[in-house]
């Protein structure tokens, strides 16, 4: 096919099993919409497709995660360069056009216009080895906190509906020796015939720290309950399952935060990231995952807007000054600062110090920590910036994390 036009706009509305691309021309006309499989064969018969189609062409998708890495790598390989359209702004767009049908045509071709009317929106890289792999561990840590937390939440539930007195006597989300006692021991009649010295002894043989105050805690939840609840030997079974997995996962997230830590300190600027206060590996990891291309951003002034630390104005005739907090931004980025910022107030330092004449202006904690990590972006912004592999290249394009 001979290439016909100099430009051209081609929307992607990515999925899990397949993709719907839809070409327009520089008037808005469509000249190509089909759909491609998730394959890599697929994709490069539509890649060769639309590229005899004009001199130039401009690829946007609606989805940066998982789904699109294959479809991103094989235009990155060949040369070409998307953008990500944010869905919250495909189906504003979708409605500015006739009809009310939802396909994943019509939204391929609401990515395509979007992309075509603006020249704001970020581009997409495939991510180098060390990103990659950063990103792979913090999402599986993610699930393994997830699950975490979800089994800790069932655990107390059948612990109250069997042993209430025992469910409150500790913060099994945090107490490790615990969850070791509920592996042995989960009925207030075998905690009372165990008694305090073996059971002391039996805590302290599986490595329980202050086996002596775990063990009293426990027998005094016992001697309050001295009935035998309905169920109760079921239910014992089911919390001591769930507590040796509770064990299990606390292993798991160590390892995992050990090759999080290990892998971190081999990205070059590792060393800079961790010398912020509050900034340990697991917040510098999910930092760097988070944020992406620093060249991406002009300043600290559009980091910080990405992260949502930078108030939007809302003005309407005389009404002017009228601030509010961001709606789209990147959590994940927020969470990175706030956190960091929340840490590094428990010392005496600069960070606190500024914290505490927030609180003296009459800021609550939350504005107050807020407005610590925004002055911490800057500070970061200012070490990355002075750092050399932050300098080789010029920034590529604005980053608008917040455009609708």
């Amino acid at each position: 096919m001979n290439k016909q036009r100099a430009r051209i706009s081609v929307g992607i509305d990515a999925g899990k099993g397949h993709h719907w691309a839809a070409v327009v021309d520089e008037t808005g006309a469509t000249l190509w919409s089909k759909k491609i499989e998730n394959d890599e064969s697929a994709i490069l018969t539509a890649l060769g497709e639309i590229l005899d189609l004009a001199d130039e062409v401009h690829w946007a998708v609606d989805i940066s995660s998982r789904s699109s890495a294959l479809l991103l790598a094989l235009l990155a390989a060949h040369g070409q360069r998307a953008v990500y359209v944010p869905g919250r702004t495909v189906n504003r767009m979708a409605g500015a056009y006739r009809g009310e049908a939802k396909t994943d045509a019509r939204d391929a071709y609401a990515i395509a216009e979007t992309a075509r009317h603006r020249r704001d929106f970020t581009l997409l890289d495939v991510p180098a080895q060390l990103a990659a792999d950063l990103a792979l561990v913090t999402a599986h840590r993610t699930d393994l906190i997830t699950d975490r937390v979800r089994t800790v939440n069932r655990l107390r539930d059948v612990l109250t509906g069997m042993f209430p007195a025992l469910e409150r006597a500790f913060d099994y989300s945090a107490r490790k020796g615990a969850l070791v006692l509920l592996t042995g021991y989960q009925t207030p009649a075998a905690l009372r015939r165990r008694g305090l010295a073996r059971l002391t002894a039996w805590l302290a043989n599986r490595g329980v720290r202050d086996p002596e105050s775990v063990a009293a805690a426990a027998l005094e939840a016992a001697q309050a309950q001295q009935t035998a609840l309905p169920g109760e030997d079921t239910a014992a079974q089911i919390v001591a399952d769930l507590a040796t997995q509770i064990l299990d996962l606390d292993d798991r997230l160590r390892r995992l935060d050990r090759q999080i830590r290990d892998t971190f300190r081999t990205h070059p600027q590792a060393e800079i990231i961790e010398s912020l206060p509050g900034m340990g590996p697991i917040l510098g990891v999910e930092f760097v995952v988070a944020a992406g291309d620093l060249t991406s951003y002009t300043d600290a002034g559009h980091l910080a807007s990405a992260a949502g630390l930078v108030p939007v104005p809302r003005d309407s005739g005389r009404r002017t000054g009228n601030l509010h907090r961001p709606k789209r931004y990147s959590r994940r980025l927020r969470r990175v600062f706030y956190l960091s910022a929340q840490t590094s107030i428990i010392r005496d330092g600069p960070n606190r110090t500024y914290y505490l004449k927030k609180r003296a202006q009459g800021h609550k904690h939350i504005p107050a920590v807020i407005a610590l990590a925004r002055r911490r972006t800057d500070v970061l912004w200012a070490l990355l910036r002075d750092d050399r592999p932050f300098t080789t290249s010029p920034p590529a394009r604005t980053h608008t994390a917040t455009a609708a």
